[in-house]
C-alpha cells in the first residue's frame, strides 16, 4: 500500500479527503499512524492558512508507530505516542534565553503532512525532543489535548499567576476553559469568565470558574469592579481574537495587572494604548505563543493525574471522512468545545 487519505484544506468551507502518498521515513525517523487529532482555532483563521493552501492540517495527534528508522532508539513499533509538530534547537540565542518557540527551527520542523491523515512521518527532531509515550489509562482522544494544555501553561506560566490572584478569562472556547482550571491549579482565589455564548459559561464552571458574564446580559467592567473592591483583576487573559475583547481586558485589569495576549487579531487590526496609561498604572502585556517540550511533558501529567478532566471537552468526534464536517461544526455549532477527527479504530 503506497498511498493514503488525507485531508486536504483549500479554505474553511473546501475540505477534501484526496488520495496522497504515504510518506517515506529515513533512518532517524517515524511512520506514525493517526488515531485521534483535535481541530485548534488557528485550524480556523483562514487569514492564517490562505497562503499556504492547500495543505493538511492537524498538530494535535496522536497516534501509534508503525514503522522506524533503524537508527531510532528508545521507540518501538506499537508504541502509543503524542507528537509535537514544532521543535527547537536548543542551542540558538532565544533557546539559550528559554524563548523556544521564536527558534528558527522551531518554525522548520513539521510532522508530515499533518495530523489530519491516516499516517504521518515524524522527522528526527520532533522524535528526539518532543514525541511523548501515551501511558496506559491516556486515551488516544485525550492526548490530544497536550498540546493546547501546553499552550495555555506556557501562558499561565510566563503570567507569573500566584495563590490569591484574582483572574479574568475573555473568551471561554477549550483554551479558556483550560486557562480557567489551570488559574485554580496555580492558585487563583478568583476566576471571572466571559464569554457570550452559555453553554461555555455553563462548561466553565465545571472546571472551576468562580463568576461568569455574558456581556450581553452584564457589563464585564462593572462585575470585575464589584468582585475586587473597585481594584481590578490581577491577570486578563484574552483567548477571543477580537479587538473589542483587548480593550475590555486592559479596562479589567488592576494597577500593575497583566494582559496575557493569547489570540492573534486579524492582520491590520490595531489596538491604541496610551504609553501614560501603561506607564502610571505599570500594566504589563504579555504575549504567549504555542508552547514547547517543557510544558507538553507537564501537561500530560495533569492529564494523568485527572487535574484536568480533558475528556469532558471533547464535544465532538469525526472520522477522517468527514473532516470538512469537523471543521464546520468547529466555525459553526454553538454547543462545541473541542472537535476531534479520528483515525482507524
Amino acid at each position: 500500500m503506497s498511498q493514503m487519505k488525507a485531508a486536504m484544506y483549500y479554505s474553511q468551507n473546501d475540505v477534501r479527503i484526496e488520495d496522497v502518498p504515504i510518506p517515506k521515513i529515513s533512518r532517524d525517523e517515524v511512520l506514525v499512524e493517526m488515531k485521534a487529532c483535535g481541530i485548534c482555532g488557528s485550524d480556523l483563521m483562514e487569514w492564517y492558512l490562505k497562503t499556504r493552501a492547500p495543505l493538511v492540517l492537524g498538530h494535535e495527534p496522536s497516534g501509534v508507530i508503525v514503522e522506524k528508522g533503524r537508527d531510532v532508539k528508545g521507540f518501538d513499533v506499537g508504541d502509543r505516542v503524542f507528537v509535537h509538530h514544532h521543535v527547537p534547537c536548543l542551542k540558538c540565542h532565544y533557546c539559550l534565553r528559554g524563548d523556544f518557540t521564536l527558534c528558527r527551527q522551531f518554525h522548520e520542523t513539521n510532522i508530515f503532512p499533518g495530523g489530519f491523515a491516516e499516517y504521518f512521518k515524524v522527522p528526527a527532531p520532533n522524535l528526539k525532543l518532543d514525541t511523548l509515550k501515551i501511558p496506559r489509562g491516556v486515551s488516544f482522544e485525550e492526548a490530544t489535548l497536550i498540546e493546547p494544555i501546553g499552550c495555555c501553561l506556557r501562558a499561565i506560566k510566563k503570567c507569573g499567576v500566584r495563590k490569591g490572584d484574582i483572574v479574568a478569562v475573555i473568551g471561554v472556547g477549550a483554551t479558556g476553559i483550560i486557562h480557567t482550571a489551570l488559574s485554580k491549579i496555580f492558585g487563583a482565589e478568583k476566576t471571572i469568565v466571559s464569554d457570550l455564548i452559555d453553554f461555555r459559561l455553563k462548561y466553565a464552571e465545571k472546571f472551576g470558574a468562580d463568576v461568569v458574564v455574558n456581556p450581553n446580559r452584564a457589563n464585564l467592567t462593572e462585575v470585575v469592579m464589584a468582585e475586587t473592591d473597585g481594584r481590578g483583576v490581577d491577570l486578563a487573559v484574552v483567548t477571543a481574537p477580537s479587538l473589542e475583547a483587548y480593550k475590555t481586558a486592559l479596562s479589567v485589569c488592576r494597577k500593575g495587572g497583566k494582559l496575557c495576549v493569547f489570540a492573534p487579531t486579524s492582520p491590520g487590526e490595531l489596538l491604541e494604548i496610551s504609553p501614560k496609561q501603561l506607564f502610571f498604572n505599570e500594566l504589563q502585556i504579555i504575549p504567549s505563543y504555542s508552547t514547547s517540550h517543557v510544558e507538553t511533558k507537564e501537561a500530560l501529567e495533569l492529564i494523568k493525574s485527572g487535574k484536568i478532566r480533558v475528556k469532558d471537552l471533547i464535544t465532538h468526534r469525526f472520522p477522517l471522512e468527514e473532516t470538512a464536517k469537523a471543521f464546520k461544526t468547529a466555525m459553526e455549532n454553538k454547543e462545541s468545545l473541542k472537535v476531534v477527527v479520528l483515525g482507524r479504530a
